[in-house]
């Protein structure tokens, strides 16, 4: 017997909403990536040309719920981010539901090699915010920077070149920013599991497989395992699986 998952066609936006929202706390800090059978996080380099139009349809509904979407520079250089805008349609469901019409983008780099001249950083429609270390935000990167961003130090005392990892919620929740909607990429993803710091993972299966050396959507070492609960499957077009999973309790 053949039993497949239910067909995200069958679903409205806000039914999908409710079933991405179901369980989720405040503050909430929610990691989507797309992966193939073999685990590869991306083909030829990249991860767009994974997850088909039904996982673009998500990734569209999670941005429209979040206050933040978290990327770090890295993804944002590989994947081509512009500013962070969005579709109309999402807009209008934000201005009905009491949140601004688009989310904060924050961005993390430990060094402040970022290019203000961006179109990320000149055409946003809310100031980004840009999370690095204590001496990236006091280079003259940083302070170029802080012309089109707000920088924030997210270091320790003991390690002020690097970012902590842990730091980073506390500091977009202390900004306001408490439903966190984090992209990638694969080594920022590795540090946040290993600080203990996912509640949710939304992952895409595309039922290719990659083969040769792509990247898993993790990297890194974790103390130990952090175990996470199914919440639903769904089927989208070309066999794509979209499951979401958040942290066991």
């Amino acid at each position: 017997m053949n039993v497949l998952p239910p067909s995200i066609a069958e679903l409205s936006d806000d039914d999908l909403i409710a079933l991405y929202t179901a369980d989720a706390g405040d503050p909430w800090l929610r990691v989507n990536f797309v992966a193939t059978l073999d685990g590869s996080a991306s083909a030829a380099g990249v991860s767009g040309a994974l997850g088909g139009d039904d996982d673009l349809r998500v990734f569209d509904l999670l941005r429209r719920v979040a206050d933040v979407v978290l990327v770090a520079a890295g993804t944002v250089r590989d994947e081509g981010y512009g500013p962070m805008v969005l579709h109309d349609a999402d807009v209008t469901w934000r201005r009905a539901h009491g949140l601004p019409d688009h989310p904060v983008f924050a961005i993390v780099t430990g060094s402040g090699s970022l290019d203000p001249s961006s179109r990320v950083f000149t055409e946003a429609p809310v100031r980004p915010v840009v999370l690095t270390s204590a001496v990236g935000a006091a280079s003259e990167r940083g302070r170029a920077l802080a012309e089109v961003a707000d920088v924030v130090s997210c270091s320790t005392d003991e390690h002020p070149d690097t970012v902590d990892v842990g730091t980073i919620r506390a500091a977009l929740v202390a900004r306001g920013l408490r439903t966190v909607h984090c992209e990638g990429g694969p080594s920022f993803l590795g540090a946040l599991v290993a600080a203990d710091a996912v509640d949710e993972l939304t992952l895409t299966i595309d039922p290719t497989l990659e083969g040769g050396e792509g990247p898993r959507i993790a990297r890194g070492s974790s103390p130990e395992l952090r175990r996470m609960r199914p919440t639903h499957v769904l089927r989208g077009a070309g066999d794509v699986l979209l499951t979401r999973y958040v942290r066991a309790r």
